[in-house]
């Protein structure tokens, strides 16, 4: 699995095996499984209904490292039920200022991820961190800001150079911190972000208690075969 997700060369590629009440569902960046990731388990569950192999009425179910995990279709979008990840704050580090550039309001740290706050939202679009000062301890740093305007309620990136990532364009996982840290800033529960990647993704987000649900939406763009 890890030499095919260096093949495919994307954030995270997604494995599936049928198991007892669901699926067994695995992540791997081109270089390391992780313990969680979204947009990798959204296309899982679109891919098991425009198939067919899961009937689209039905709740996809997924057995992962970070626990179960569930896709329900609501519309157009997909929600999938998350573990929460609240950031406890850290101590100002000169070498987070040094790589990503700017100087940061507040450091956080969730189970793997840093998450820093920067002052704008024009920031956290303009940030171009320099690779070469990442500290090795920070293998993921989500940043992000409330967002100046519009339908979005905060912005955010994520660099992940320690997982053989430097930019993912959308990011579940750091959403499950993004949820709790913004939800107790700025009073509210639903909430819209902005992953401002270039690429680019909106993620709806919904604090509830100790989980989070995200809301995204998925395409089918690729169908292929692996031969041996």
């Amino acid at each position: 699995m890890q030499n095919i997700a260096l093949e495919m060369n994307l954030s995270e590629t997604a494995f599936l095996v049928p198991a007892e009440d669901g699926y067994n569902l695995r992540w791997f960046t081109p270089t390391k499984e992780v313990d969680l990731c979204g947009h990798a388990t959204l296309a899982s569950a679109h891919t098991l209904w425009e198939t067919g192999a899961l009937p689209s009425t039905q709740q996809a179910r997924f057995h992962t490292r970070s626990g179960l995990l569930t896709a329900d279709q609501s519309g157009d979008w997909i929600e999938m039920d998350f573990p929460a990840d609240p950031p406890t704050p850290l101590a100002m580090h000169p070498d987070v200022e040094r790589a990503l550039g700017v100087a940061p309001l507040t450091v956080n740290k969730g189970r793997n991820y840093y998450l820093v706050e920067i002052a704008s939202e024009h920031d956290v679009r303009a940030l171009n961190p320099d690779f070469s000062l990442w500290p090795e301890a920070m293998t993921g740093c989500i940043v992000t800001s409330a967002a100046g305007s519009g339908e979005f309620d905060f912005v955010s990136r994520f660099f992940a150079l320690g997982l053989g990532i430097r930019e993912d364009p959308v990011t579940g996982s750091a959403h499950c911190q993004l949820a709790p840290y913004w939800s107790e800033k700025l009073g509210r529960s639903d909430m819209v972000g902005y992953q401002a990647s270039a690429r680019g993704g909106v993620v709806r987000v919904r604090l509830a208690g100790d989980r989070v649900v995200l809301s995204g939406q998925a395409v089918t763009v690729m169908r292929a075969e692996l031969t041996s």
